[in-house]
């Protein structure tokens, strides 16, 4: 049985999640490969190649990949995945992506956001925003399946040599067309990959008091800036912010959250994240049932203070 993870990528570099995925798939299988599929993305191929545990990486390179279109990755996919029992994206918006459309086409049906490998083919997966955790298990002879990221540690990036082999692509499906991206560029970690993560909530009132506020902490503290749903809702900052449900999953070893009061859905986004700290000024908040340190105070007050015990 051998694994294929489908690769992350910007053409330019491999993504982290790629890494706690192809850890996902060595506890399904002693070999496996990744694919990369993009357009002049030979330097993610060679990151791929040095994975630890990976044995081979498998390269499509062509223009009509430069946008990472689905149907043309899915029509990709599609013609290696007789050859796997498994095959595997992080839980991403690019996994989310592309895997359902693949399922689809080879009439299985997708294992969603895996957190835990049991066997072969039986996974847990959380559901009711992480409240209960799902035990399932899979007769279909290929599993295509997402990857949920924080419920594995990442592979070594350095202590692999596999070979890659470069396949033909395969023809532009012509069914859709790439318009435009607006990206927020941002010298600061990315939130998936950050190890301190800064998150601002309702409590801040304005676009202004967040940058105000929260730049100076995520500057101190080398952090990411994350958001609450009701900070994206009220146009704070831009919804690739979002941590939650409905955002970005993430488990960062510190999360501070500040003027966010918890809801389900913020708390399914960031609750295994390894020390959690919050600042708000109702005590009664529900994000205090999952800080490992709480602060009932006025975040205008507090956060100020932070950053001048932090020097």
């Amino acid at each position: 049985m051998t694994a294929l993870v489908i690769a992350e990528h910007d053409n330019l570099s491999l993504k982290p999640s790629t890494l706690n995925t192809v850890t996902a798939a060595m506890q399904l299988s002693s070999d496996v490969h990744i694919l990369v599929v993009g357009s002049n993305a030979q330097a993610v191929a060679q990151a791929a190649a040095k994975i630890s545990g990976v044995g081979k990486v498998i390269h499509a390179d062509a223009p009509q990949y430069a946008d990472q279109l689905v149907e043309n990755i899915a029509a990709q996919i599609l013609v290696l995945a007789p050859q796997y029992s498994h095959i595997l994206a992080p839980s991403t918006a690019g996994g989310k992506n592309v895997l359902p459309r693949v399922a689809a086409l080879l009439d299985v049906s997708q294992i969603s956001d895996i957190t835990r490998v049991i066997s072969q083919d039986t996974f847990e997966r959380p559901i009711y925003a992480g409240n209960a955790i799902a035990t399932v298990q899979s007769t279909d002879v290929i599993k295509v399946i997402t990857v949920r990221t924080t419920g594995f540690d990442a592979a070594s990036a350095q202590d692999g040599n596999a070979a890659i082999e470069v396949i033909a692509a395969v023809s532009d499906q012509g069914k859709s067309v790439f318009k435009g991206r607006e990206l927020t560029k941002s010298d600061r970690p990315e939130l998936t990959a950050a190890k301190i993560i800064v998150s601002g909530g309702r409590g801040l009132g304005s676009a202004e008091k967040y940058h105000e506020v929260m730049e100076p902490l995520a500057d101190k503290m080398g952090a990411a800036l994350g958001a609450s749903r009701a900070a994206v809702d009220a146009g704070y900052v831009p919804n690739d912010y979002q941590v939650g449900q409905t955002g970005k999953i993430v488990a960062p070893t510190l999360y501070v959250a500040i003027g966010i009061s918890g809801a389900i859905q913020h708390l399914a986004g960031m609750k295994d994240s390894k020390v959690i700290v919050a600042i708000n000024k109702d005590p009664e908040a529900p994000i205090f049932s999952v800080a490992d340190y709480g602060l009932a105070a006025d975040l205008f007050e507090a956060v100020p203070e932070l950053i001048k015990e932090l020097g």
